[in-house]
């Protein structure tokens, strides 16, 4: 199972803010597209899920932009999908087959088990992981 299109961009544009130098400092969605290739309108309404969701804030104005409202560690991957893309729960129904009720079973195993392990992960954990790739694939240009 492949992540979405908008949790992927919203992970990327997360990990910009999260990657300021000053974490006080907004960061704007031109600056956000300008390191990752997302499409600045689909970015708006993402950042705007994560704003209500509490995940970052907004400031109006000249130097205006978008910083986390917690600390990155604090901030599991769970979190963040279930702000972008709402819970999409299978509704408990009652299965007319028995294959079937076997199949939203499993289904429902599957579930809980990758929201554990998003549970546990932290947009900390993704800046880690990627700082760590970076250092051990560093680029030289001649």
């Amino acid at each position: 199972m492949q992540p979405s299109a908008r949790v992927e961009y919203a992970l990327l544009a997360l990990l910009e803010i999260a990657s300021q130098p000053n974490p006080k400092e907004p960061i704007t969605i031109f600056q956000i597209t300008a390191k990752q290739s997302i499409p600045d309108r689909y970015l708006e309404q993402i950042l705007t899920n994560l704003r209500r969701s509490g995940i970052v804030k907004s400031q109006r104005g000249a130097k205006g932009g978008y910083v986390l409202s917690r600390e990155p560690w604090q901030i599991t991957l769970l979190e963040i999908i279930l702000s972008v893309e709402g819970d999409r729960s299978t509704k408990s129904t009652t299965s007319s087959t028995v294959e079937k009720s076997l199949i939203h079973e499993v289904w429902q195993q599957a579930k809980s088990a990758s929201q554990s392990v998003l549970s546990h992960y932290t947009l900390e954990d993704l800046c880690q992981r990627r700082d760590a790739h970076i250092q051990a694939d560093p680029m030289y240009h001649i």
